[in-house]
């Protein structure tokens, strides 16, 4: 009887027509042999159009979800928090009002298959979970548009076929994983609709203007989001997901118009070797289903020739490693309403159909495997203690504690448990101090999970990633680690980590000492020039009562400010609170080293900084560093259009930085001069990656590339793209030195440093050694993929470049110091170049 049900909820979702239609009518998508309950309200009786039409803007989609949670026992719906925008984050729960009664137990039942002693359960009588979400990428908004189908569906649809899925299934729906881009999308696509659908692709309404809608209010991917979970879209969905343990993670994407309808498996070769093997055996066995659905509707799709599963903090892999199924939808896309594509019109109706159908046909696998899901998870949960090994990983910094308290926020977000320890702890010339270090056992729950995220590799089956092929998170945090620690010095579990809370600070009448190690100190320091008040940075280390201080070390005189010493404590003990660090009173100038009267130290100006946007610029590259600057630091920034520069007064800035771009993008030949002139009147440009060759080119700068060559002697022609593929650096981690006496390198307490590239720009060292102050290693490479031309070619060059040009400051990085807001071991670099350039 239950396989008859579900061979007729198969035939029930099947849509009866296969032709594609720009005006759809409800009857287009969905399932013709079933009854709808007339009370659930249909999305035109809100909308005022049927989907498909227009492009849902967020607020309608919000809209109608809370009325379809208000007319159906079988949703209910949360608001999870809010976007940078103030948009609420939802989930809905479908369920039968049964399941709905018991949600709780539901929920504790599921959780407990990743606990110990979870064989006792019974897979056979517990509803399977899946996590079913849309249009991470904004303007890739079928997905979101097919979820107004989708909860209708669910809301009204009467017979026993979907009173039997509802009784095994809990679906946990988020209609838009993206509401900022969803928003700013629909805005554009339907702005620019013509009532005469132009199907034109060189059509306005087919080319967005920057950012476009694929990311967030800090145009950031949020598709590469789950594993650092920095961003409140991610966290929102990062609690859900391990609130709950889904079996099941679908993520219904876009992309390019002349493709078809892709599902995964993925790319078998590039799976991370941490993903067991039945996972994937169980995405293909899924895959059939959505392939029987597609034959009915007479729907193109391919399999296992594109994407892949190895980078964890993808939305279709994160379930991978989390003891569940993750799954990759591509549609192709409209990108507006109908398009002329090589497979002849592509409407925007038929993209939705399709999402709409593997939505569905998601449902229909998870109900017929769903013991068989229930106890993959179960064994895998079990099998990752049994595998993790019983002692710890630990890491800190007595220099910046808190970059270390914020990797161990990181971990309590994915439910890894961090202990403090009670005791020094001494590991290969490391120095972990107990006040300053965080033990993370790896027999626990999440030890899989852990190790993905701590783990260093360099040796891969594929040559090609999808996206990056490391991201260590002790090395993206610079931090000092140890991954065999002794799991006897966890101590005690801490609930909650925090960030550091200084002393009150003590009134001093003679200065007061910044220590620049803190990852907030820019914060400080921005706060104290802001405020009209005098800072000294020093370019020497020095001793005074007792303590060292660095190269960098500000310092703030007493006298001759705009307030008295007590207003002078009162505020900056204030800056040290909401910087999380210490500011040090000093009774004297007489010091061990330089004293602080010395000309060595060089009087600090307030930064007015202005960030290059728009055409030609990277988008996610600017996003991280507008992100860095407003959220992290409270620094204000104006962003400078492209497309006005020209006519923007560019003597109200002092330093203008500008990401990567495409040889110089939409920066006019006037703009470019005005830039120029800019700087020789002493502004601080700051350039980034690719910037670099149009930097040259504009004379701001000069250096000498490394150039490589690989000549295709033995490769065919249908190998060609994969040996292309393969001299790309996709992203990886290589070590530097570092000269800690440059400016640059201020705040570090190491000659080390670990870098992200994802760039095969390559520069030659100077022969002034003292201008080289980061330079890669003899053998650089930490972790991640480099072909072995790339890895000769990289070792010994130096990935940072400063040059006076005029009155003004140049400086140039190879690499990116602010990737995706969690490389925070590099974000010291980045301020160094803004606040320290006078010093360079």
């Amino acid at each position: 009887m239950k396989q008859t049900l579900l061979r007729v909820f198969l035939l029930l979702f099947i849509p009866s027509t296969y032709a594609q239609v720009s005006h759809p009518t409800l009857d287009y998508y969905l399932p013709d042999n079933v009854s709808y309950n007339p009370k659930i309200p249909t999305p035109q009786q809100l909308l005022g159009y049927v989907p498909g039409e227009w492009h849902v803007s967020h607020d309608l989609l919000v809209s109608y979800m809370k009325k379809m949670a208000a007319a159906s026992p079988r949703i209910t719906i949360e608001n999870r928090g809010r976007t940078f925008e103030g948009r609420p984050i939802l989930l809905l729960t479908v369920t039968s009002p049964e399941n709905h009664k018991n949600i709780a137990e539901i929920k504790k039942q599921h959780a407990a298959l990743a606990e110990s002693g979870s064989e006792s359960l019974d897979t056979e009588s517990m509803p399977i979970i899946t996590y079913q979400g849309m249009s991470i990428h904004g303007n890739e908004a079928s997905g979101s548009n097919a979820g107004l189908l989708a909860i209708y569906y669910l809301a009204a649809a009467e017979g026993p076929a979907i009173d039997s899925m509802l009784k095994n299934v809990v679906i946990l729906f988020d209609p838009s994983f993206n509401p900022d881009g969803l928003q700013r999308f629909s805005y554009w696509a339907n702005t620019n609709k013509n009532q005469s659908l132009t199907s034109d692709p060189q059509d306005r309404e087919y080319r967005e203007v920057w950012p476009g809608g694929r990311y967030n209010h800090y145009w950031f991917d949020l598709n590469r989001d789950w594993l650092p979970a920095e961003l409140p879209e991610s966290q929102a969905r990062i609690k859900t997901y391990h609130a709950w343990h889904p079996n099941i993670l679908t993520d219904h994407h876009e992309m390019g118009s002349n493709s078809s309808f892709f599902f995964q498996p993925g790319i078998q070769s590039r799976t991370h070797p941490l993903t067991p093997k039945l996972n994937q055996e169980l995405t293909a066995e899924i895959g059939k289903y959505h392939a029987a659905a597609f034959d009915k509707i007479g729907s193109f799709y391919y399999t296992e020739e594109d994407y892949d599963d190895f980078y964890y903090g993808k939305g279709s892999t994160f379930p991978d490693i989390n003891g569940g199924i993750g799954i990759l939808f591509e549609q192709a896309s409209s990108r507006g309403h109908i398009q002329e594509t090589d497979n002849g019109l592509l409407t925007f109706p038929f993209t939705i159909r399709n999402q709409f159908t593997a939505f569905l046909s998601t449902l229909e696998a998870a109900q017929a495997m769903r013991t068989k899901l229930l106890n993959y998870q179960r064994d895998f949960y079990a099998n990752s203690r049994s595998d993790a090994g019983g002692d710890a990983y630990i890491f800190g910094s007595k220099n910046d504690p808190a970059r270390a308290a914020h990797l161990a926020q990181l971990l309590q977000r994915h439910q890894i448990s961090v202990y403090e320890s009670d005791k020094d702890y001494e590991s290969k010339n490391l120095k972990f101090y107990k006040n300053s270090s965080y033990v993370v056992p790896k027999n626990q729950k999440h030890s899989r999970l852990l190790k993905g995220m701590f783990e260093k590799r360099t040796t891969f089956e594929d040559s090609l990633f999808y996206d990056i092929s490391a991201w260590s998170f002790p090395l993206a945090f610079n931090l000092d680690f140890s991954e065999n620690a002794p799991s006897s010095l966890a101590s005690s579990k801490i609930d909650s980590v925090s960030l550091p809370t200084p002393l009150t600070l003590s009134k001093s009448d003679y200065a007061y000492l910044l220590p620049w190690g803190g990852y907030y100190a820019p914060q400080a320091l921005n706060d104290i020039l802001n405020a009209g008040l005098r800072a000294k940075v020093g370019i020497q280390p020095f001793t005074s009562g007792g303590v060292r201080y660095d190269y960098g070390t500000v310092m703030i005189p007493v006298q001759n400010q705009k307030i008295n010493a007590e207003e002078l404590n009162q505020f900056l003990d204030k800056v040290a609170k909401d910087a999380h660090l210490a500011i040090d009173p000093v009774k004297t100038g007489l010091t061990k080293g330089i004293d602080l009267g010395s000309r060595k130290f060089i009087a600090l100006e307030p930064q007015k900084i202005a960030l290059l946007v728009g055409d030609g610029i990277n988008a996610t590259d600017a996003g991280e560093i507008w992100h860095l600057l407003d959220t992290r630091f409270n620094i204000s920034i104006t962003k400078l259009d492209t497309r006005s520069l020209s006519r923007t007064d560019l003597s109200k800035y002092t330093t203008l930085i500008m990401p990567t771009s495409g040889w110089g993008g939409g920066i006019d030949e006037s703009s470019a001069d005005k830039i120029s002139e800019w700087v020789r009147n002493g502004g601080n440009f700051i350039g980034f990656k690719n910037a670099a060759r149009w930097m040259k080119r504009q004379g701001l700068i000069d250096f000498t590339t490394v150039e490589t060559e690989n000549p295709a002697t033995d490769v065919t022609f249908e190998q060609r793209r994969d040996f292309n593929g393969a001299q790309v650096i996709g992203g990886a981690v290589f070590k530097a030195k570092i000269d800690r006496s440059h400016p640059i390198a201020f705040g570090y307490d190491s000659s080390e440093i670990n870098l992200f590239r994802d760039t095969t720009l390559f520069i030659e060292t100077d022969e002034t050694s003292y201008k080289n102050p980061i330079t890669y290693t003899d053998e650089p490479l930490v972790s991640g993929y480099i072909s072995d031309i790339n890895y000769e070619a990289i070792k010994g060059t130096r990935p940072f470049v400063q040059q006076s040009n005029g009155s003004g400051n140049v400086i140039l990085f190879t690499d990116n110091t602010n990737f995706r807001a969690f490389w925070y071991g590099t974000t010291k670099l980045f301020m160094n170049a803004i606040f320290f350039n006078k010093a360079m």
